[in-house]
């Protein structure tokens, strides 16, 4: 069976909703989200998503510690990191990249990027 959950992980609940909604839109998709860096663990855990769209600044943990935590544990590691923010800077998109986020995407976003991006990672074309 083919994994439909995905993560989205922000702060901010305006992109929470935004993302959640055009996700939901594709049908058939399990959207769950998270506001801190300590709740997404849990749901990592937890809920064994396929896909996690991730802020990097997050109350408790960051999103660069949460990428190191899923790329470093092999029961996760398959797990597909997109890091969706407003840290643009090369040094950031480097960091984000080394601790082994499969894309880095900047803020503001299209959501319709992101909507393609999703579909083509459900349908197994990176």
């Amino acid at each position: 069976m083919l994994c439909k959950k995905i993560l989205i992980v922000d702060d901010e609940p305006c992109i929470l909703r935004s993302l959640q909604f055009q996700l939901e839109r594709v049908g058939k998709l399990d959207v769950i989200t998270a506001i801190d860096g300590e709740e997404a663990l849990r749901l990592i855990e937890n809920e064994r998503p396929c896909i996690i769209f991730l802020d990097i600044m997050l109350p408790k943990k960051s999103g660069y510690e949460i990428c190191k935590r899923i790329k470093t544990d092999p029961r996760l590691s398959d797990i597909y990191v997109i890091i969706l923010s407003a840290r643009g800077q090369l040094n950031e998109i480097s960091k984000g990249i080394e601790l082994g986020a499969d894309e880095y995407m900047t803020k503001p976003f299209d959501p319709s990027l992101v909507l393609e991006r999703a579909r083509k990672i459900l349908a197994g074309v990176t």
